[in-house]
């Protein structure tokens, strides 16, 4: 009997099973697609390792979970999920020379062997959200942002952007990244007469902000960067009502709703499916297309990945990666949605 491909998966979110996320459930529905079209001769087993990684745990579990992959003889490892232990990775996976796709939104954390599927952009984000709050004519703006990593990458581009686009930042706030108080920076943001506020970090102080700004009744224009997309689970989505946010699937993308069509998803269930399905096919034909099995050639088989019609983003964005090109999604993949009465509305 062959001996079968092996995948690792590395769980950032969790120290131990099972943990949040259901990634080998897309994993597999995508490997299994190709070895019924006879695209992949091999069983696939995926090999799971956990670590709490950053915030809330530390870049040391996600090293040992990330070494214990590396030791299992894994072709390819997919994760982290959280920008900050993507970027604690990154240099594993050169020292390790194992392709990994991480999914989460950290440019930096890309390399020869670090594929990276957009889950939302510490890069492109604030522009996007800059320009949205142009195209409001608002000229003042206030912002609340983590104390993190991915908090300063988001305002170094926010305010790169807003100078461009005569945006003026009047104020900014910084915050603990698992703050749960947050009315003395939100005060300091209004003392400033903003136009909009925004929030600008991973998520878990959105609410804090969200709640200290209906304490003081103001219910001006809110934005916030994909830490909006935590509404779709428990009672986020209720303190963050009227906050537009840029997420990562549009109502109007064919391939999103035939997905959707083929599986029966629900309306809220639709950026999951989105996010899954993309990435269940990067590392399903980085395994069909690889010349050998290797981790060299795995990497090669990732390369060979073009033009696949991506369920993320507007109709038209497109999968894929190149020699030197480590980002997989091309196009408009950022959607702006607001969350309304529990629900997402594209705007």
């Amino acid at each position: 009997m062959e001996a079968p491909l092996k995948v690792g998966v590395l769980n950032d979110m969790s120290d131990g099973p099972p943990g949040p996320g259901d990634v080998e459930r897309w994993l597999r529905l995508c490997v299994d697609d190709l070895a019924a079209a006879g695209r992949l001769d091999r069983e696939v087993e995926f090999v799971h390792a956990w670590g709490l990684g950053l915030p809330g745990g530390t870049a040391a579990a996600v090293e040992r979970a990330y070494a214990d992959l590396a030791q299992q003889d894994v072709l390819l490892i997919v994760g982290p999920a959280i920008g900050d232990n993507a970027l604690v990775a990154t240099p594993l996976a050169e020292r390790h020379r194992t392709p990994t796709l991480n999914w989460a939104g950290a440019e930096r954390a890309r390399g020869d062997y670090m594929f990276h599927l957009q889950v939302g952009s510490h890069e492109d984000e604030s522009i996007v959200l800059a320009r949205y709050l142009a195209a409001l004519g608002l000229k003042r703006v206030g912002v609340a942002c983590d104390r993190s990593p991915i908090g300063r990458k988001h305002l170094q581009f926010l305010q790169s952007e807003a100078e461009i686009l005569g945006l003026r930042i009047v104020a900014i706030s910084g915050l603990a990244p698992l703050a749960e108080e947050a009315t003395a920076e939100v005060d300091e943001l209004l003392d400033a007469r903003p136009d909009a506020i925004l929030y600008l970090g991973l998520g878990l102080a959105a609410p804090a902000v969200a709640r200290a700004l209906t304490a003081r009744g103001w219910h001006g224009p809110r934005a916030m960067n994909t830490a909006g997309l935590r509404g779709y689970w428990a009672d986020f989505a209720q303190v963050i009502d009227g906050w537009a946010y840029v997420d990562m699937h549009s109502d109007g993308n064919r391939t999103l709703a035939a997905l959707r069509e083929r599986l029966g998803v629900s309306p809220a269930a639709a950026l999951a499916a989105a996010k899954g399905y993309d990435l269940g096919r990067l590392v399903a034909e980085g395994l069909a297309r690889a010349p050998e099995r290797t981790r060299d050639g795995v990497r090669e088989g990732l390369e060979q990945v073009k033009w696949l019609a991506a369920a993320e983003g507007h109709e038209g964005t497109l999968l894929g990666f190149g020699v030197h090109d480590r980002g997989a999604l091309h196009g408009r993949y950022l959607v702006m949605r607001q969350w309304r009465d529990g629900m997402s509305v594209e705007l």
